[in-house]
């Protein structure tokens, strides 16, 4: 009778664990890019279009999310880690961003809103508002959302080309965004 050695249940080995913490330092490597992309996505975004805030708003459950990623013209606009208001974005709102909605508006005070969208908007200090989704193979993954807080801001075909390729960007790399 020949005995053979199998290495991978060597309870001495610690393949396990390496294989375990090389897991772990990709997932590492691939939350820090997709974090790099999008600082650097939003920063070049703020700067082309002129405005005082763009974020990415995340969602991470069934309509729930926040501000994750904010690039801005002073700090007194930030508005990182907002979950905003649930009852104002419905199925509706999703269904209309998940078939590729594009909201561009020039200034709020003229838009016909419903209130509490109004209120939302007026409490992040909103004057205009240019919102893309963020779509990938599994849906919505977020917006990307480009504020002017100071004044009404009027939104050219060029702009919401440059925010749609932006988030087409974003979504494009499903590493980035698989973790």
């Amino acid at each position: 009778m020949q005995i053979h050695s199998y290495p991978e249940f060597d309870p001495r080995s610690n393949q396990p664990v390496e294989q375990g913490l090389k897991r772990v330092l990709e997932r590492l490597v691939r939350t820090m890019q997709r974090d790099a992309l999008i600082r650097q996505t939003t920063q070049e975004l703020r700067e082309a279009l002129q405005v005082d805030r763009v974020v990415l708003y995340y969602f991470y459950w069934q309509w729930h999310g926040q501000v994750t990623f904010e690039a801005l013209s002073s700090e007194k606009y930030s508005i990182l880690g907002s979950t905003g208001q649930d009852h104002c974005f419905t199925n509706e709102y999703a269904d209309l961003y998940l078939a590729g909605r594009v909201r561009a508006m020039a200034d709020i005070y003229l838009e016909p809103l419903e209130a509490c969208h109004r209120e939302f908007l007026q409490s992040l200090q909103v004057r205009a508002n240019l919102v893309v989704p963020i779509l990938v193979p599994k849906g919505l993954w977020g917006l990307l959302v480009a504020h002017h807080c100071q004044e009404p801001h009027e939104w050219s075909p060029a702009d919401i080309s440059l925010m749609q390729a932006a988030a087409e960007t974003l979504a494009t790399d499903s590493k980035i965004f698989a973790s």
